[in-house]
């Protein structure tokens, strides 16, 4: 595994396992120069939303690269008071990211009475060539089973968040029996967890970083992860994972850190 390996969705197309995202950065200038060092660092992945306010400054990095639009997977999201009118969201989105086509649409939040409606609307978008996959975000298995039951057309993806604090062994389990891709969002707990010795122990065991140790172990689960980062120092760290391997051993001990932590919403409250 390396920064270019990918994870192949099921509808064929080819997922950079690992990426940038870029919630709560919200200032042009230096979201757009972070985005432009991820790209330099070989970054392929950039993960963006409506409600980030940020893709102007993702589609401005993307086009000064200088790369290929090919070769970079950018992913946006529908907002929740974007429901009745998914094409006419994307749209904007697509226009504010100077981009003709997205690589993933995410419905943001299973939004209650609505949601499975929307997603009939964004299966249309595929027709459309607005985007090359859809996929889901913040869904439990319930509302997963819920979509499913109404529908044949699968998730490509479920973006979640996800973490050894936070480690949604039956989602995973759920998602993976389905061609559901998992993908965690806040992987590095918001550096909420980076004083917990026995992180600490760990990464130091590799002479690795507390926030390497927890992007690896996602990356050793096959979950497309996208951990946010603003500075080069950071940017250079969290994409420094590829040269080494979590043992066995210490991948267990690392699940069994699991204490159902979150530092986002509890999308399991929404009915």
């Amino acid at each position: 595994m390396d920064i270019n390996s990918t994870v192949t969705l099921n509808n064929g197309i080819n997922m950079p396992i690992f990426g940038l995202g870029t919630w709560e950065m919200k200032d042009a200038k230096q979201t757009e120069k972070a985005i432009l060092i991820a790209l330099e660092l070989g970054y392929r992945h950039i993960d963006t939303a409506h409600v980030y306010g940020n893709e102007k400054s993702v589609g401005a990095a993307i086009k000064k690269s200088g790369i290929p639009r090919k070769e970079i997977f950018v992913t946006t999201k529908l907002w929740n008071d974007q429901h009745s009118d998914p094409e006419g969201a994307l749209e904007g989105s697509l226009k504010k990211l100077g981009l003709k086509y997205v690589d993933l649409y995410l419905m943001h939040f299973p939004v209650r009475n609505v949601r499975n409606r929307t997603w009939m609307a964004m299966e249309k978008l595929l027709d459309h060539e607005m985007t090359r996959a859809i996929g889901v975000s913040n869904f439990t298995i319930r509302h997963l089973d819920e979509l499913l039951e109404k529908t044949k057309f699968v998730p490509a993806v479920n973006q979640v968040e996800f973490s050894p604090y936070l480690f949604q062994k039956e989602l995973h389990f759920y998602c993976r029996k389905r061609k559901i891709q998992l993908e965690a969002y806040s992987p590095l707990v918001r550096g909420r967890k980076m004083n917990d010795q026995r992180l600490i122990s760990m990464a130091n065991s590799y002479k690795k970083k507390p926030a390497q140790l927890l992007i690896k172990w996602c990356l050793q689960h096959n979950i497309v992860t996208i951990p946010k980062a603003i500075t080069e120092e950071h940017l250079k760290e969290n994409c420094n994972v590829f040269d080494f391997e979590i043992s066995k051993q210490d991948m267990k001990k690392l699940n069994m850190f699991n204490e159902n932590f979150r530092v986002c919403w509890d999308p399991s409250k929404e009915p």
